[in-house]
């Protein structure tokens, strides 16, 4: 009986160790780059315009494991927002962009949802580093440098999306929804327009 026992006994430090060390094995933190294209817009509190203005993203991240299935993924990447107007009138047709560029940072939580799919969502900041404005018409072509301080360099708001990991590669897409209204008053872009931003992205994990 007692040698049942430390069998027993054995049997099941045997498998607490074989447990514990699958646990310590996916706990290995990851570091990375990622980058891909951007779908972005500006939203009023009444009006959501459906001209899109494509653009990129590229940077770094780094995913810590607390669990198997939860993680804290910090990022930091360069991004471009803004919005485009397609007009046509009987004065002129033509498009113009109004181009943001951004050093983002989000802090998001991955949960995972089998193996190699994800749901992760979380916080941002951003901060406007450079922008400007281009108009192509029928009468020709313009572009303008806009001055960061007539906006609000701080962005934030929150991120969301749906992810695929594989062994080095992992892929994804993600929507920002901005809490900050980029505009100044009495500036040169008065409004209470925010950023929205639709995201794809290809990431190459480095170890």
């Amino acid at each position: 009986m007692k040698k049942s026992k430390n069998l027993i006994f054995a049997a099941a430090l045997m498998s607490l160790f074989t447990f514990t060390s699958a646990q310590a094995q996916d706990k290995v933190a990851s570091f990375g780059f990622k980058g891909g294209l951007n779908f972005s817009n500006l939203y009023t509190d009444n009006v959501d315009d459906n001209n899109v203005l494509t653009g990129f993203n590229a940077g770094l991240y780094a995913k810590f494991p607390i669990t198997n299935s939860i993680a804290i993924q910090p990022e930091i990447s360069y991004t471009t927002k803004g919005a485009e107007l397609v007009y046509n009138n009987a004065f002129a047709q033509g498009t113009a962009k109004f181009n943001v560029n951004y050093i983002e940072v989000p802090i998001l939580l991955v949960m995972n949802v089998t193996e190699n799919f994800n749901i992760h969502v979380g916080p941002y900041a951003a901060y406007m580093v450079s922008g400007r404005t281009t108009n192509d018409s029928n009468f020709g072509s313009s572009q303008r440098e806009l001055d960061t301080n007539d906006f609000n360099k701080f962005d934030a708001g929150l991120a969301g999306g749906l992810g695929i990991d594989l062994d080095a590669l992992n892929f994804g897409v993600r929507y920002n929804y901005g809490l900050t209204k980029l505009g100044k008053d009495n500036a040169f872009f008065s409004s209470d327009a925010k950023n929205s931003v639709l995201s794809a992205y290809i990431g190459l994990r480095l170890n």
